[in-house]
C-alpha cells in the first residue's frame, strides 16, 4: 500500500534505523566489554525489529495492515525500553548512556503513537 501517507514516514524510518544502529553498537559493547550475552540478545532483537517493522509498513496491504505493523513496532519499542531500564539498573550501562538512548526510544514511541492515531483518524473520517 505504497502511497503519499508512507512518504510522511521518512522521519520515522530515519529515526528507527538510526536507533537500530545504536542498539547494534550497544550490543557489541555489551558483548565485548561486559561479557553480557543474554540481555544483549534480547535488546538486539527488539531494538532492531522496530525499524524493520516500520520499513515493512511501507508496503502494507491495507491501512489496517499498516496500523498493525506500526502497532507491533510500538510494542517492540516498549519492550526495548524495558531492556534499557534493566541494563541501566543492573549497571551494564551508565546513566548517561541510558539517558541518551532512552531519549531516542521515547521519541520513537511518540512518533509511532502519533502515526497510528493519524492513520486511525483518517480511516474513521472516510
Amino acid at each position: 500500500m505504497k502511497n503519499s501517507r508512507n512518504r510522511s514516514n521518512s522521519l520515522l524510518n530515519a529515526k528507527s534505523y538510526a536507533f537500530a544502529l545504536r542498539i547494534v553498537r550497544m550490543t557489541r559493547f555489551l558483548r565485548e566489554e561486559k561479557q553480557e550475552f543474554i540481555l544483549s540478545k534480547q535488546i538486539l532483537r527488539s531494538g532492531t525489529a522496530i525499524g524493520a517493522l516500520v520499513r515493512e509498513s511501507e508496503f502494507a496491504q491495507s491501512r489496517a495492515d499498516f496500523i498493525n505493523k506500526l502497532s507491533i513496532a510500538l510494542k517492540e519499542t516498549n519492550e526495548t525500553d524495558y531492556w534499557l531500564n534493566l541494563l541501566k539498573d543492573s549497571d551494564y550501562i551508565t546513566d548517561s548512556s541510558f539517558n541518551s538512548i532512552e531519549n531516542d526510544c521515547g521519541e520513537l514511541i511518540a512518533l509511532l503513537v502519533s502515526s497510528i492515531k493519524t492513520v486511525k483518524n483518517n480511516l474513521n473520517e472516510e
